[in-house]
């Protein structure tokens, strides 16, 4: 074996039966092997079997470095947003804060508006590739609640009126880092109010944190960087179409002959 490529259906575990788009998880050939002449064919291969069984989509992450980024662009996938990872061995809170005001325990009936709060942050042609619809969305993140008794989760949101605000701590083993994410909307003094509040909520004694943040994240990064955050790696989003959709509107509009 020479080469392999490796796929799962997104969000990673959901049944390939069902799965409208992949993320490809590895491609990997072997030293001293022409890339071009392995790496190819086998993503060739893979986006014809993903069109068979009617997926949409075909996504991969990149360090905006890596050599494989030419054998992708050469099957037509493109880039639609970067990604940096930030990470710190022990973030530490930049002043005394208080709560953030609004802030509450996120709860299942918040989904909608959850959905409604990653539209606003999201660049329209993000959205429209990830997530189009409430239903997609669902299916890319999964279950963003959390569940009675989940000790290793806290999931908290910002409400104003409406949400302007989500955080989640996903804590780790003393050997991994905890994970943060987040969804902000660029209000003043917001993005230094949440991170604050999530480094405190680490603990002193804490350890290591990582968190992954889009390139119109920037007053989220900011925040996260005064708290000793640096970033760790930048990766290219490329996303290949495999079947366009072709709206109601435009279908009438289509000549049919017969």
């Amino acid at each position: 074996m020479i080469g392999f490529v490796q796929a799962s259906g997104q969000p990673l575990g959901i049944d390939l039966p069902v799965a409208t788009a992949l993320q490809v998880l590895n491609l990997s050939v072997v030293a001293g092997v022409d890339p071009e002449e392995v790496a190819v064919p086998l993503v060739e291969h893979l986006c014809g079997q993903a069109m068979t069984r009617g997926v949409h989509r075909v996504f991969v992450r990149l360090p905006l470095d890596d050599p494989l980024t030419r054998v992708f662009r050469m099957q037509g996938f493109r880039q639609y947003a970067t990604e940096q990872v930030l990470y710190s061995e022990q973030p530490l809170p930049a002043a005394a804060n208080d709560v953030p005001p609004g802030l509450r325990p996120a709860k299942g009936r918040d989904a909608r508006q959850l959905y409604q709060l990653y539209r606003k942050v999201t660049p329209m042609g993000v959205a429209q590739l990830e997530a189009p619809t409430y239903r997609d969305w669902r299916s890319l993140v999964g279950d963003w609640t959390v569940r009675p008794g989940g000790a290793s989760s806290e999931e908290m949101v910002v409400e104003r009126t409406e949400l302007v605000a989500w955080l989640k701590l996903q804590r780790s083993s003393s050997t991994r880092p905890h994970r943060l994410s987040y969804l902000v909307m660029p209000e003043d003094h917001l993005p230094d109010e949440l991170a604050e509040y999530s480094v405190q909520l680490l603990g002193s004694r804490a350890g290591a944190a990582w968190a992954s943040l889009r390139h119109y994240d920037s007053p989220m990064l900011d925040a996260l960087r005064k708290r000793g955050f640096s970033i760790l790696l930048t990766q290219a989003l490329m996303v290949k179409e495999l079947a366009v959709r072709v709206p109601v509107a435009e279908k009438g509009l289509m000549p049919s002959f017969g």
